[in-house]
């Protein structure tokens, strides 16, 4: 009977499988990239295709149906279809985008906002026009991301600096160099943009799945290509080739990357007469096989190497008033010659272990030698200008009241080996998700440092801040001649990691509201050794929480809020004070933050548009104090200051051009300090105003040519003090930050419009456009320096100014 009846129970759904069949298959776009969410539907029968675009549904066997593609970002599309094999039938459309332009904008994917994460196309990565293009630039024009130095790729986010940022890619950290000074030293970005796929960026109160840093995560994903593909870019500033394809019956992905750059142009258009000799060049690849579907390996790699070397000739600046103007000139003699060699490998296998639990294996190997040597001796003259315009001297220099000179010498060198080794999982149970995993790190640091300055004014000696004082020239000064400034060390450190964290994340509805919330904590465990001088064994927990929800309103709103206790366990740099020397016992910062948003989704001009709003609160204790000069951050590496931050966010985006996405951001911060109960003060990083705007545009008779605007507006930080100075004493701030660049490009061919005839028929896409940076020449800077007089005791703080306008000739082509 049991027999009878089973066979019984199979028969409808026997009978349901005759009629019926199988239609699978992969939803792309234009540029053979997987979408996900896309609604799959014929009459009620319906699905979604997951992460890597792929969908599977049941359809009629023999019968014409009418499927249906719909994604809020891509133009529907309706296929008459009939499945002529029982044995399952594939079909694979490409979907074009309503707009070609900024789509991240116009995708409502509403895991990620309530993640707080904004998601960002990679294809705009390329369009938006900067002095150093990729994918920090587009972050540069978000509400509370800053820079105020156009060739640095780095970047403030609420209040924080630079060494507060995580920065994944492919699930793996990756850092910054220890030793550039200045941004014209940095050269490329780890990061590829013609080799990225996703581009997520949380500017706080990020998961526990993420590191353990202060202010952001941007978390990058590179991709796997499915067919073959060259693309080339070359410009005046430098170039890159990227080739992709698949191999071995389409289980082997490699995507490899080569570029190389040269600032001369920018560092050109500066007041220092120079001769400067570049040399940026990269080269990345990843890799990707598949054994099975259960079963997959990658590799990430590369190879970067920075040959810096320059040579200042001579410096002319007109400073001070209207009424009383001076100018400094200065002669120089020396070099600088910087290496730069970093190597990096990562080894990662995803494991599916069933149809809910997955695992990833992670082993990466992080070495960079650096060496930093100059002999540079510069003697300066300050002077007078004559401001008499009836004058045959008007404009030159009548009078000089400072002479001078100063010698600076460096022999450092660094060389840095981060080894790790993680294991991260996700169990999936329904609409429940728990994420865990663990993960050891190890770094080795070797640090020679041999630093110093003499400071010369009117044929004497400076001696050290804090020296006795004495009465020169009137009385002479029989001790030894010391240099102004004097920094040696030998630094053996390493310090050992072991990291965890496990969140819990669910998804539910309450009277038709959509609501996401997840907890999750993470734990650090540390220990620091610097030439046999230990530190105890240092623990932090860092407790995460996120809630949203999207009400079933008529208006498309979403609201959040999430916060936690975050900790930064110090890295090498900030286990080093001002004179080079290694604190083990330095602890983690710790900052107890609380961020609330709104993404309002709207029509306006009946064109898409979306309004975020984020309001955020940063309590900061057992803080490591800091000073910056240009992008060098040097650390007090204790913890005797307390600080806090507060401010809000606001973007609007949308179509304010028909067919052309564009957005307008605007940040307000405070931030302040308190070092060792002295009393609270403006931290470097307190930028209280930020405006930014990117707006693209067309001509509308001639579609092809496209015209990109970036524009920034920083006030000013404080900063620009001699890096003696007691900041309590020095907090003057520097000048605003003003900038345009506006980049005019023509399309000959790409997706969208295919030529089929001719040599244009050879290329995928072929673009050709110029790029004007700082387009009003508006002199920005970031740093000053600082002369002085010895019979009047002043010093003056001369602005370096930044890069003035410069224009540049572009051309992008695919295979």
């Amino acid at each position: 009977m049991k027999k009878i009846l089973y066979f019984l129970l199979l028969i409808p759904s026997f009978l349901v499988a005759q009629k019926t069949t199988i239609l699978k298959g992969i939803v792309k776009n234009k540029q053979k990239e997987p979408i996900e969410n896309v609604s799959v539907k014929y009459n009620n029968v319906g699905t979604t295709t997951d992460e890597d675009g792929r969908y599977q549904i049941r359809v009629p066997f023999k019968e014409e149906i009418t499927i249906v593609f719909r994604h809020i970002s891509y133009r529907t599309l309706s296929k008459k279809y009939i499945a002529s094999s029982r044995n399952g039938v594939r079909y694979s459309p490409t979907l074009t985008a309503k707009t070609e332009n900024l789509d991240e904008i116009i995708v409502k994917d509403n895991h990620k906002k309530a993640e707080g994460l904004t998601k960002i196309d990679a294809k705009i990565v390329q369009n938006v026009i900067g002095a150093n293009a990729g994918v920090e630039n587009i972050l540069m024009t978000l509400p509370g991301v800053n820079n105020n130095n156009e060739l640095s790729t780095q970047y403030n986010v609420r209040g924080g600096n630079f060494d507060e940022n995580l920065v994944y890619v492919n699930g793996i950290e990756i850092y910054r160099p220890f030793l550039i000074r200045s941004g014209q030293q940095e050269g490329l970005s780890f990061i590829n943009s013609n080799m990225v796929q996703n581009i997520n960026f949380s500017a706080g109160g990020f998961q526990a799945k993420y590191g353990d840093k202060l202010s952001s995560v941007l978390d990058i994903t590179y991709r796997k290509p499915v067919e073959m593909a060259t693309t080339i870019d070359a410009s005046l500033l430098g170039g890159g080739v990227t080739f992709e394809n698949q191999f071995l019956n389409k289980k082997l992905s490699t995507i490899t990357g080569i570029r190389y750059r040269d600032n001369s142009l920018f560092v050109n258009s500066k007041q220092i007469e120079t001769n400067f000799k570049p040399k940026f060049t990269d080269v990345q690849t990843f890799l990707s096989y598949e054994f099975s579907e259960k079963f997959t390996l990658n590799f990430l790699g590369n190879f970067s190497l920075n040959n810096y070397n320059y040579t200042p000739i001579s410096r002319s600046t007109r400073f001070g008033t209207v009424a009383d103007p001076l100018e400094l000139t200065v002669f120089y003699d020396g070099q600088e010659e910087d290496n730069y060699l970093t190597l990096f490998g990562a080894l990662s296998a995803d494991v599916k272990a069933t149809e809910n639990l997955s695992f990833t294996g992670t082993v990466s190997r992080y070495n960079t030698q650096e060496e930093e040597h100059f002999d540079i001796a510069a003697a300066y003259r300050l002077g007078e200008v004559d401001t008499n315009i009836g004058s045959e001297n008007f404009g030159d220099v009548e009078f000089s009241q400072g002479i001078g000179s100063q010698l600076n010498h460096a022999r450092n060198d660094l060389d840095a080996l981060i080894t790790n080794a993680q294991i991260r999982g996700t169990l999936k149970i329904e609409k429940q998700q728990i994420n865990f995993g663990i993960k050891y790190q190890q770094e080795d640091i070797r640090d020679r440092i041999r630093e110093w300055e003499v400071i010369d004014s009117l044929g004497f000696s400076i001696r050290p801040p804090g020296s006795l004082g004495n009465n020169q020239p009137y009385q002479p000064f029989t001790g030894p001649i010391t240099p102004y400034q004097n920094i040696q060390a030998d630094n053996n450190v390493r310090i050992n990691r072991l990291s965890g964290f496990v969140q819990y994340n669910k998804r539910v509805f309450l009277n038709d509201h959509e609501i996401w919330y997840n907890v999750g904590v993470r734990a650090q465990n540390w220990n620091v050794n610097s030439d046999g001088n230990s530190s105890k064994n240092q623990t932090i927990i860092s407790p995460r929480a996120q809630f949203a929800i999207k009400p079933n309103w008529e208006k498309d709103m979403l609201f959040r809020v999430s916060g936690g206790w975050y900790s930064q366990p110090p890295s090498y740099r900030e286990l080093k004070d001002f004179n080079g020397n290694i604190n083990v016992d330095v602890k983690a910062q710790k900052s107890i933050h609380l961020v609330g948003g709104m993404d309002y989704s709207f029509n306006m001009w009946e064109r898409p548009f979306k309004l975020t709003s984020e309001a955020y609160f940063k309590d900061l204790s057992d803080v490591n104090s800091y000073t910056v000069d240009n992008v060098r951050i040097r650390y007090r590496a204790d913890n005797v200051t307390t600080a806090y931050a507060y401010g809000l966010d606001l973007r609007l985006n949308g179509e304010f051009v028909p067919g052309s996405e564009s957005w307008i951001s605007l940040g307000f911060l405070k931030t302040e300090e308190n070092i060792d109960n002295q009393g609270y003060i403006a931290r470097p990083s307190d930028q209280r105003v930020k405006l930014g705007i990117l707006f693209q545009d067309y001509v509308p008779n001639l579609p092809k040519l496209k015209a990109y605007l970036n524009l920034v507006y920083n006030t000013g930080v404080p900063g620009g003090s001699p890096s003696y100075a007691d900041v309590y004493q020095f907090q003057e701030r520097l000048r605003d930050y003003k900038r345009a660049d506006l980049g005019i490009s023509y399309v000959l061919t790409d997706a969208n419009n295919r030529v089929t005839e001719g040599w244009l028929s050879k290329f995928k896409e072929l673009t050709a456009g110029l790029e004007l940076f700082n387009m009003f020449d508006i002199q920005n800077s970031i740093t000053n320096t600082w002369v002085r007089d010895v019979y009047s005791k002043t010093q003056f703080g001369i602005p370096n100014y930044m890069t003035g306008r410069v224009l540049n000739f572009k051309v992008a082509m695919k295979f």
